[in-house]
């Protein structure tokens, strides 16, 4: 059996052919002008037909998705897919079976099936992007929600809401590798677009003033998220992933912010397959939906 996977994201799209043991055999990504679900859904179908051989679908997808009936009620930066079954369109084009689940969630069950966590039963996964997502993984059981909205770590407040807008307070907006890139496009007067994160982190490593307050309060903003959620759902672990996770000193600098937080029970550790952790999972889900239906 050979299944196809899908990672849709707002600015790429990863494909992939899958074993059913997680052995990826071919892999393709191409970028998606402006989150066009249209373009999407048509370089989704163009895979499918140059890869013909595939018995089934397995998708990861962004925004609030529901694995039963494959309705996205939120499709996140994919506004295209709001109120959009993307699991009954792809049956009805390809008469193959499908499977779709929340990306986070995605994540989350890579680091189940193939990762560091396959003995594990209590532990998170968070990660930091241009947004802060995540997967909940309780008492044995992925937690999603009663509305599938679960592991929106993002939405939690870092720091005390103001008069303004409650949202401007939340993760999502204090705390991100595009906050960051935000921040220092605005005290040093550049383009946005010219900055990039890793050009602020060498400059934070040479010792830039500048720099090091910017992410000294980036990593003071996920020691608070991490915090809150040790103490929401007391996981063993917590695995994080994310571009950022791919600079060498990330996790012993963010382990240094977190001792001022006085917490050291829970292990804190990147996330195992990095860019391929949504096709990974998203086949894992696949094959658990196959094995109840069987």
């Amino acid at each position: 059996m050979k299944i196809a996977a899908f990672d849709i994201g707002g600015t790429a799209l990863k494909m992939g052919v899958v074993l059913p043991h997680g052995e990826i055999i071919l892999t393709k990504s191409t970028e998606i002008i402006g989150s066009d679900g249209d373009q999407i859904l048509a370089e989704m179908k163009q895979f499918l037909v140059e890869n013909s051989e595939v018995n089934g679908i397995a998708i990861s997808a962004p925004g609030y998705v529901n694995p039963k009936t494959g309705l996205i009620t939120m499709g996140g930066a994919i506004r295209r897919f709001d109120n959009f079954n993307l699991k009954g369109w792809l049956e009805t084009e390809t008469n193959m079976p499908v499977s779709i689940e929340n990306d986070a969630n995605c994540a989350l069950l890579a680091e189940k099936w193939l990762g560091k966590a396959a003995d594990l039963d209590d532990f998170l996964c968070l990660t930091i992007g241009t947004g802060i997502g995540g997967g909940i993984f309780s008492n044995g059981e992925l937690v999603r929600g009663g509305r599938f909205r679960a592991g929106e770590f993002g939405y939690m407040f870092s720091e005390r809401p103001g008069a303004g807008r409650p949202g401007k307070y939340t993760l999502n907006e204090t705390t991100t590798m595009l906050v960051l890139r935000r921040q220092y496009a605005e005290v040093t007067g550049r383009p946005l677009e010219e900055i990039t994160g890793e050009e602020i982190f060498a400059k934070f490593d040479a010792g830039d003033a500048i720099s090091e307050r910017l992410i000294n309060e980036f990593y003071t903003g996920i020691c608070t998220g991490i915090y809150n959620l040790i103490y929401l759902f007391d996981p063993t672990h917590i695995f994080i992933g994310g571009g950022i996770t791919s600079r060498p000193t990330f996790l012993k600098e963010l382990k240094h912010h977190m001792t001022s937080f006085g917490l050291r029970d829970t292990i804190i550790e990147t996330a195992t397959h990095k860019n391929q952790a949504g096709l990974l999972g998203a086949v894992y889900h696949y094959l658990q939906e196959e094995t109840r239906h069987e």
